[in-house]
């Protein structure tokens, strides 16, 4: 089983940058494309961003395109989230997690808000 644990979230103003992390446990890390994911209350989660076991292809959501920036460090179990020129739509909590189906149990999320 695999663990993840996100952070880097906060409060950002409009035009604002925050890096996210995750980093998991398992051995399985190196072996997995993976993705981040965010979700409002009331909606489903969705795909943001994801990255292959390599590193050399990611894929991005329309919405995040030109402003996010996923990377990923297999040595430290870790997977980063970029985000520059945040606007108040990119409010939500954002998880990290293998690029399912299936997914692993999903962490506690970090809490990203964008408000003047």
């Amino acid at each position: 089983q695999v663990h993840y644990v996100e952070s880097g979230g906060g409060l950002v103003q409009p035009g604002g940058s925050l890096r996210l992390s995750c980093t998991a446990s398992g051995i399985t890390f190196r072996f997995d494309a993976l993705a981040w994911y965010r979700q409002t209350p009331g909606k489903q989660r969705e795909l943001v961003a994801a990255i292959t076991i390599s590193g050399g292809t990611t894929n991005y959501a329309d919405s995040v395109k030109g402003r996010f920036t996923i990377s990923r460090d297999n040595a430290k179990k870790t997977v980063y989230l970029q985000m520059n020129s945040l606007v108040p739509e990119d409010t939500a909590v954002y998880y990290c997690n293998r690029k399912g189906p299936p997914f692993f149990d999903w962490g506690q999320g970090t809490q990203v808000t964008v408000s003047s």
